[in-house]
This record gives structure tokens, sequence and C-alpha cells, in this order.
């Protein structure tokens, strides 16, 4: 039996453009961080035997992490479209809405549909590739809104919609 996954669908491709801009920032500290790794890699690699120099390779797996996350930034960066406009209809739901839901037990919680970069539950940022955000997407004030996940079905009432 192999190892091999096919790999995962592809998110979406809408960002904020306020994510975006932070993106950018992150790609030019990255650069400039990775000059300073780069000369703290020289200087242990010239203090001699490196198969027991803890600090070159601490070194060498940071500049490993730092060229992937480059590297995903700049391949991910141009494929993304900025969305930055509000929807003709601001009484439905679309990308960058914020959400405000009822549950069946009267619990109120509120989301933002954001891009796949942007996700941060904690702030109640969701994934527009979220089953929640494909579920409310285009839905009304006042719909409800049944959001199926494993073997359980969760209905919300949505009560609040802004941009």
């Amino acid at each position: 039996m192999s190892r091999w996954r096919p790999p995962g669908p592809k998110s979406s491709p809408y960002v904020t453009a306020e994510s975006y801009r932070t993106l950018e920032t992150e790609l030019k500290q990255l650069w400039e961080r990775r000059k300073d790794v780069t000369i703290a890699l020289s200087a242990a690699a010239a203090e001699g035997d490196r198969s027991e120099n803890a600090e070159y390779q601490y070194r060498k797996k940071e500049l490993r992490e730092i060229d992937r996350r480059i590297h995903y930034l700049q391949k991910r960066l141009p494929s993304l479209t900025v969305v930055s406009e509000k929807p003709a209809k601001q009484d439905q739901v679309f990308f960058g809405a914020w959400v405000t839901l009822e549950t069946m037990d009267g619990t109120e919680i509120t989301y933002r549909i954001v891009g796949a970069d942007e996700i941060d539950t904690t702030g109640g940022l969701i994934s527009l590739d979220s089953p929640l955000a494909k579920g409310l997407l285009k839905k009304m004030l006042d719909d409800e809104v049944a959001i199926r996940h494993a073997d359980q079905e969760t209905r919300y009432y949505i009560t609040a919609i802004r941009y």
C-alpha cells in the first residue's frame, strides 16, 4: 500500500484588501529575516564539524521553514483576487459579510466570511470554503440555514448581515 494521497481541493482565491496587504508585508519581513538567518547560518558553518553543531542544524531548519513560506506566498499572492467592493445587495450573504446567526437554543454567534488565508476562529473569521459559509452564501435576512456535519444537522437563523 502506498502513502501517496491525492492533493486536497484548492482553496478559494478570494481575499480582503487588508489581508492581502498583510500577506505582502509578511513576505517582505520573511525576506529580511532570511538575510539574518543566512548570516547566522554562515557563522555556524564556520565553527567546524556540522554534524554535531546544534546552531548550524537549527539555522538550517529555520531557513527551510522560511523558504517554504516564501515559496508559498510567492505562488499564492499573484493568484489571489482582492475583493474590496461591497455587493449591490447588502441584505444577502456574500464574501466579506459579517453574519449574525441564532442557534435553535437562542444563542447568537457572529462570523465573517473571508478567504482561506484569513481564517481566525477566535475572531469569528471563517473560510469561504467551510461548510457553514457555503450554506450561508446567497441567503437573506431571517432565512433558516441547515448545516450537515458528519451525522448531525445544525439549524441557524440569520438575524443580521452587515458589510
